[in-house]
C-alpha cells in the first residue's frame, strides 16, 4: 500500500466520523482543510434515484450560481456574421463555423462551454460524439442553443453551471472556490440543490435526492443530510 502524505493523513483524520452533517458543517471541515497549493473547487455530488436509460427519468438543468463558480470559463460559440460580432463583444474566447468544426473533429477542443446559433445546428450536429460525451453539446433546453448569444455568454462568463445526470444517475458540478467564504459557499451550495431537485423528472420513482457528498479538489469527501441541503 502507497504511504500516505502528512497532509492526506491529517485530513483523513480531521474527516473520520464525519457522516451525514449540515452544510455549514461540511463547508468549515472542507474549507479547514483545502490547504493545497492552488485555489481548490468544491465540488457536489448527488446520487439520485433516477434511470438515465430512460427519456422520461433524464435530469440536467442550469442554474446562475448566486456567487459565481471562481473559474474563468472559456466560451466557444458557433455564429456567423452579426450573431458571431455579438459574440466577440460578448466576451466570448471561440468564435466560428465550419472552421471550428473542423478544429473540433481534429481532437482541440479548448473550451468550457459551447454555443450555437440556431442555424449553426447543422454543422454542430455533426460533433454530437464528441460533445456529447463531455456535456459540452449545445442544448436549447439549457439556453446553449440561442438567438441570443450575448445574454448566453454574459451567464457562462458570470458563474452559471450545467448539470446532466450521468450513468448510475449521479450529478456532479463545482460550486465555487476554497478561497469563497463559507456564507457564500453555503449559498451556492443551496441554490445548486435546489435548481436539481426542481428538475425532477416525471418518471422519478422513490426517493429522488439519495445522498449528497461535498469535497474540495484535492480532499476527502463528507456526506451531508440531504434534508438540510434541501432546505431553503
Amino acid at each position: 500500500m502507497a504511504k500516505l502524505g502528512k497532509r492526506t493523513r491529517a485530513a483523513r483524520e480531521a474527516f473520520a466520523g464525519k457522516v451525514d452533517v449540515s452544510v455549514e458543517e461540511a463547508v468549515a471541515l472542507i474549507k479547514a482543510n483545502a490547504n493545497a497549493k492552488f485555489d481548490e473547487t468544491i465540488e457536489i455530488a448527488m446520487n439520485l434515484g433516477v434511470d438515465t436509460r430512460h427519456a422520461d427519468q433524464m435530469v440536467r438543468g442550469v442554474i446562475g450560481l448566486p456567487n459565481g463558480t471562481g473559474k474563468s470559463m472559456r466560451v466557444a460559440v458557433f455564429a456567423r456574421g452579426p450573431k458571431a460580432d455579438e459574440a466577440k463583444a460578448a466576451g466570448a474566447d471561440i468564435i466560428g463555423a465550419e472552421d471550428l468544426m473542423e478544429t473540433i473533429q481534429g481532437g482541440t477542443i479548448d473550451f468550457d462551454r459551447c454555443i450555437a446559433t440556431p442555424d449553426m445546428m447543422p454543422i454542430v450536429g455533426r460533433l454530437g460524439k464528441v460533445l456529447g460525451p463531455r456535456n459540452l453539446m449545445p442544448n436549447p433546453k439549457v439556453g446553449t442553443v440561442t438567438m441570443d448569444v450575448k445574454a448566453a455568454v454574459e451567464a457562462a462568463k458570470g458563474g452559471e453551471v450545467q448539470f446532466k445526470a450521468e450513468k448510475g444517475g449521479v450529478v456532479h458540478a463545482g460550486v465555487g472556490k476554497a478561497s469563497f467564504d463559507e456564507a457564500k459557499l453555503v449559498e451556492n451550495i443551496r441554490a445548486f440543490v435546489s435548481a436539481v431537485a426542481k428538475a425532477k423528472p416525471a418518471g422519478a420513482k422513490g426517493a429522488y435526492m439519495q445522498k449528497i457528498a461535498l469535497s474540495s479538489t484535492m480532499g476527502p469527501g463528507v456526506t451531508v443530510n440531504v434534508d438540510n441541503a434541501a432546505a431553503e
